[in-house]
């Protein structure tokens, strides 16, 4: 028996009519008897085309309010018929059921009437019943029917339908059925979601998803799921790669901490900032940042929290760097920084950022909340004889936002709203400590008068002993060690400030 199926018979039972009529008019062209009912029964009666209604099939009317049109066995067992097994074909005789070779469904709206803040009994009517039947039945039944199971499919059936004069091959159809599974378990895990409240169970679906040019190297595959378009408008450059989109991610939750500030612009490589400074204008922002480590800014993802204007794009016109992420550009600005075919130019728009985080581990998932917490200054306790001054406590903020941003182990200098330099991803506090004093020094910066930041406490007093011999004057640390007195004492006794926040920022 041959694989290709002509469509002699359709059922159509849509949500969305956007691109419906064109398909409706095909199939009506091709000599195919459709059926329908409730809304697309109309919507094709008002096009002129024959239209047989699914209740003169069953002889049963739509009841309960609409609940239940299509659930009967003389609907699915068009669909499901078996064209190449004698029983099947018997039985369709027997029971007078009408073959079924093609399926068009498009579910009712479940998660944007969740997301629009409808009350529960509004989103309870909208969990479709028939219409994720007709998809699995029909997706099931692949060998003999075509199933279209949302409208995103519309154009593609209607371009085969056109070419093939309603024609399909089995892998056509198999093809069609892979979609109708994924939009059958997508919608499902969305209704799931929405009733649980168990949080040992986890399900998550994406519905869309990118193939990226390869993974963090050339010889992994790599892919993102997302809707990156709802985060940003890319105005030019090259495809994002996988390692790019680590930074883009580090830099959007980074500068998300100085959302409100003056004028903050950031530097960041390898998912840690390299440079940040916080000024009166943004091209004296940006100019500080790059201060901070010119040399690991090269190929760095760059990312400011307002606008980048044309003396700004100047400036970093002469930077090669991979990304240059604002909430607006100026228009001569997006011109400028245009003129490197490859660099990537991205307006962010206004996004909640998921509430969890997820990752491989071993042989399943971590899932966490993410870190919502800032430290404010109504967090901070002095817990030393010595009081920082307002400047200090708002250096000890500032170096607490990107301390919080960095691969832990991490220690970071601030002075004058400027990161001066971070010890980032070591094995111990100490190593930290020691890699930010040998940036500092090696691009001259005057640690004398700056702060300190730990996203740990310390165990041992040799961390605010070596800060203290190279001039920090503060220090911020979330405290919490059985040993913090001998910390403090060495503060003390040197009439170094410190505070506590009682919140570790861990970050691996």
């Amino acid at each position: 028996m041959s694989t290709t199926k002509t469509i002699k018979a359709a059922l159509i039972s849509v949500f969305s009519k956007d691109g419906l009529e064109s398909i409706v008019k095909k199939l009506h062209q091709q000599n195919v008897i459709i059926y329908s009912t409730g809304g697309t029964e109309d919507f094709i009666k008002n096009l002129g085309i024959p239209v047989v209604a699914v209740e003169d099939v069953t002889s049963y009317p739509s009841i309960l309010g609409g609940r239940v049109k299509t659930l009967h066995p003389k609907v699915f067992g068009g669909i499901l018929n078996r064209q190449d097994n004698e029983s099947d074909v018997q039985q369709m005789t027997e029971y007078n059921i009408p073959q079924i070779d093609l399926v068009i469904v498009d579910l009712y709206p479940f998660e944007n009437t969740v997301a629009s803040g409808a009350c529960e009994a509004n989103i309870i009517e909208k969990i479709d019943i028939g219409g994720i039947s007709l998809i699995r039945a029909a997706a099931k039944n692949f060998k003999d029917t075509v199933i279209v199971p949302s409208v995103n499919e519309y154009a593609t059936l209607l371009e085969l339908i056109s070419n093939q004069n309603g024609a399909t091959t089995l892998e056509q159809r198999k093809l069609f059925a892979t979609k109708a599974f994924h939009v059958s378990s997508h919608y499902d895990t969305a209704i799931f979601n929405y009733f649980n409240t168990d949080e040992t169970y986890f399900k998550t679906s994406i519905s869309e998803g990118q193939i990226l040019r390869y993974g963090e190297n050339p010889h992994q595959k790599g892919f993102f799921f997302g809707e990156f378009d709802k985060m940003f408008s890319k105005l030019h450059g090259k495809e994002l790669s996988y390692n790019n989109l680590l930074d883009v991610d580090a830099a959007v939750n980074l500068i998300l901490e100085f959302k409100n500030d003056q004028p903050t612009f950031a530097i960041l490589k390898h998912n840690n900032a390299c440079g940040l400074a916080t000024r009166n204008t943004m091209k004296e922002a940006y100019l500080t940042a790059l201060a901070g480590d010119p040399t690991s800014a090269f190929g760095g993802v760059l990312i400011a929290n307002g606008k980048i204007d044309t003396t700004t794009a100047n400036e970093i016109n002469s930077l090669f760097c991979e990304v240059v992420i604002a909430p607006s550009f100026d228009e001569e600005a997006v011109a400028i920084l245009s003129e490197k075919k490859n660099r990537i130019l991205l307006v962010q728009h206004e996004v909640v950022l998921p509430n969890s985080q997820v990752r491989t581990c071993l042989n399943g998932l971590l899932v966490q909340d993410r870190n919502t917490i800032t430290d404010t200054k109504g967090d901070l306790k002095v817990v030393t004889t010595t009081a920082p001054t307002e400047r200090e406590i708002e250096d000890l903020i500032f170096a607490s936002k990107i301390c919080k941003n960095t691969k832990s182990n991490t220690i970071v200098f601030a002075k004058n709203g400027t990161l001066l330099a971070s010890g980032t991803g070591q094995t111990s506090r100490v190593d930290a400590l020691k890699q930010a004093i040998e940036k500092a020094t090696n691009f001259g910066f005057e640690l004398k008068g700056a702060v300190m930041a730990s996203d740990a406490f310390f165990p041992f007093p040799d961390c605010v002993e070596f800060a203290h011999l190279v001039g920090i004057t503060a220090v911020i640390q979330p405290g919490g060690s059985i040993k913090d007195e001998l910390s403090i004492n060495y503060c003390n006794e040197n009439k170094v400030a410190m505070v506590f926040t009682g919140t570790r920022h861990f970050k691996h």
